[in-house]
């Protein structure tokens, strides 16, 4: 039988985990909503903030400089999405920000690398099966958050 006290202790050793995995279940409530309406709720998605802000009492180790770093890469992904007449969505670029203030810089570069692949990799065989074409688009928070669960997994964010 569980006790008070050792579902504390469980909950107290275990709370950057326990962070990681509700920030996942947010992304993938995020890649629905994508795929979906092709839109995200914007105080749903700006609700995500809480996580970085959080991640100080979640028993996060990474250095406070790499996760400004990393909210910085959001701003210029928003920059990025402005120029381009929204090419990246402005929900993505936010999404990008809050996983940078969350897993920091380094860790959102990995996570960029591999959703971008990822991205690229799945146009690539849509184009040879005939079903995009060059101006074709597609919902990309599915590859952040299949990036976001992966590096989890394996590379220990």
């Amino acid at each position: 039988m569980f006790t008070l006290k050792a579902i504390i202790q469980f909950i107290s050793v275990n709370r950057w985990l326990l962070c990681q995995g509700t920030f996942a279940l947010y992304m993938v409530i995020l890649s629905v909503m994508d795929m979906r309406w092709k839109r995200l709720h914007f105080v749903f998605l700006l609700s995500g903030g809480v996580f970085a802000l959080a991640g100080h009492f979640c028993g996060r180790t990474e250095p406070w400089i790499l996760l400004a770093a990393g909210g910085a890469v959001g701003i210029i992904f928003l920059i990025v999405s402005r120029m381009s007449g929204e090419s990246l969505g402005y929900g993505d670029s936010i999404l990008i920000l809050i996983l940078g203030a969350f897993i920091g810089f380094w860790n959102l570069m990995y996570l960029l690398l591999t959703a971008f692949s990822a991205a690229a990799v799945f146009s690539i065989i849509m184009m040879i099966r005939n079903r995009f074409h060059r101006k074709s688009a597609f919902p990309f928070v599915p590859f952040l958050t299949a990036a976001y669960i992966g590096g989890m997994i394996f590379a220990g964010y």
